[in-house]
């Protein structure tokens, strides 16, 4: 399912990629205990979801068998509007906008339960039980700059104080459900989309931390009319590596969008 977004001219004039110097790096910054989820959620996304619920549980829905614990804290600490499946993450996901992550807090810091209906090149099937470094594993550069920097955060963060992030990519549509990297698009590059994701991290008990995603789409067109919005694309895009550049989409990707971009 397509959720379309009007051109935000907020998400312009600051967008996730800063001046440059923001992609795939840790990032965090404090914010109120009242902000953590930005918005409630929109009854297109509450749909959304419980679709995908419905008809793909298993594959956007994982649970360790010793995570009931970590999902009862979360219950008590998010409430839950539903309560129709068998897994506490997915009725609390239909409370909020966001993705949701559980995570220990210590020892392998291993993903625990999760429902994630807007993945980007996420397939929970193959993280759920990971660790940290294990799910960022793929891209040795990416558990360098994120994995690694990351799983110090969570072990010393302060109890029910979250922090934010913003993270980016280049999808040929404003599609929210992506299991593998999309590849060469089908459609125009006139008619891509930015899809950017909210994230935060609270370490919500001792034992426990969430992490949970917001996705958001903008028309790529609009980056014309903001010229150090396109600056900094194109810088943090030419400073993309090799195995930065596949996770992104492959090389033809990343060519042509900075030969678009620099022909605006």
């Amino acid at each position: 399912m397509s959720l379309s977004n009007e051109i935000n001219n907020k998400f312009w004039t600051d967008p996730p990629w800063g001046d440059g110097h923001k992609k795939y790096r840790l990032g965090l910054a404090p914010i109120d205990k009242e902000d953590w989820f930005e918005s409630d959620i929109s009854s297109d996304l509450k749909e959304h979801k419980r679709r995908l619920l419905e008809t793909r549980y298993e594959d956007v829905v994982a649970a360790t068998d010793d995570s009931i614990e970590a999902q009862n804290i979360l219950l008590e600490k998010i409430s839950a509007s539903e309560n129709e499946f068998p897994d506490q993450i997915a009725n609390i996901s239909l409370s909020v906008p966001d993705d949701l992550c559980v995570i220990e807090s210590n020892g392998d810091q291993r993903l625990i339960a999760a429902s994630v209906c807007s993945p980007s090149y996420w397939d929970l099937t193959k993280k759920i039980g990971k660790s940290l470094r294990d799910i960022h594993k793929p891209v040795k550069t990416l558990n360098k700059k994120i994995g690694n920097p990351i799983e110090k955060f969570i072990k010393n963060a302060p109890l029910d104080t979250p922090f934010k992030r913003e993270n980016w990519f280049i999808h040929g549509n404003n599609e929210r459900f992506y299991l593998e990297p999309e590849g060469w698009p089908e459609e125009p590059i006139e008619e891509w989309y930015v899809r950017s994701e909210r994230e935060t991290i609270c370490k919500y008990s001792k034992a426990y931390s969430l992490f949970a995603i917001n996705v958001r789409f903008q028309p790529l067109y609009a980056i014309k009319d903001y010229k150090e919005a396109k600056k900094g694309l194109i810088k943090s895009l030419e400073k993309f590596d090799n195995e930065e550049i596949d996770y992104f989409g492959g090389i033809k990707k990343h060519d042509a969008l900075l030969k678009h971009l620099h022909s605006l």
